[in-house]
């Protein structure tokens, strides 16, 4: 079996899909992409720091805007408060970088007031969309770029589980707020983390019109799939993926606090018109 057709057996399961003849290092890098949440103490140094942000900032911005910053979060006291902040997430804490990527309106407004010119246009959901989706773009390729030199990485939604205590410790002006974090180290060996499968792209991936039934057999395998994950990670997950999947929207309760959020945008500046 060759390289390429196992990297996607892992990804997708075994024999889900043959190895397409188009393929690159970079789609190879990109499938062995994994949830890093054990890491050895060993610091990202500046210069893997300064590579990674390049790599950030090479992403699209919409209409060159660059709506986005990132908080570098080395310091141990303020790792283990913003883990606090994210429901207790002792990877937040442990990794020795913590980088929190911001949507970033106020550099905008402050260009523009020092321009003399209005900024209202800073008050609508456009614009913070702006900021989100800029950031997350930035944060992506930082995280690519970051496991082509041997770290490991992973997304911490729970920063948005107290926006504005994050902004306080990381002394964000308003019209900024943590969009995610995302924990950056050499991952342990000890602890490898496993590559998670994901749904065969008969679900995600529509040709000319949108079908949910053209989804259903592809989620049933998915749930298979996950299943077979679950037990081999040894993860306490009652029910399929399905099942785990609605209980994550149940309610208002599901949310860790986030079904705060749009309170706490206010509260920082955003208006969301």
């Amino acid at each position: 079996m060759s390289d390429t057709q196992s990297r996607l057996d892992t990804r997708y399961g075994s024999n889900a899909m043959p190895a397409p003849q188009s393929w690159s290092p970079l789609i190879d890098s990109l499938l062995g992409h994994r949830s890093v949440r054990s890491y050895l103490p060993t610091p990202v140094s500046d210069d893997q720091l300064s590579a990674i942000i390049a790599a950030a900032q090479s992403a699209s911005s919409s209409s060159n805007l660059q709506a986005w910053s990132v908080v570098a979060v080395r310091d141990p006291a303020t790792r283990a408060a913003l883990a606090e902040c994210a429901g207790g997430q002792a990877h937040v804490s442990d990794a020795p970088l913590q980088l929190v990527w911001l949507a970033d309106l106020a550099r905008l407004e402050s260009l523009a007031t020092s321009n003399e010119r209005p900024s209202a246009a800073l008050d609508y959901l456009e614009m913070f969309l702006v900021g989100v989706i800029d950031a997350a773009l930035a944060a992506q390729n930082a995280a690519a770029a970051a496991e082509s030199i041997g770290l490991g990485t992973v997304y911490i939604g729970g920063m948005r589980n107290k926006p504005e205590a994050v902004a306080e410790l990381l002394n964000l002006p308003p019209r900024v707020v943590a969009v995610f974090g995302m924990c950056v180290g050499t991952p342990d060996p000890a602890k490898p983390a496993a590559v998670k499968p994901r749904p065969p792209q008969s679900v995600v991936v529509h040709h000319e019109r949108y079908s949910l039934p053209a989804q259903a057999p592809g989620i049933e395998a998915y749930n298979a799939a996950m299943a077979r994950f679950y037990e081999e990670q040894q993860m306490k997950v009652h029910g399929t993926w399905a099942i785990h999947s609605a209980k994550r929207i149940a309610g208002p309760e599901t949310l860790s606090g986030r079904d705060h959020l749009v309170e706490a945008l206010n509260k920082r500046g955003f208006q969301l018109k």
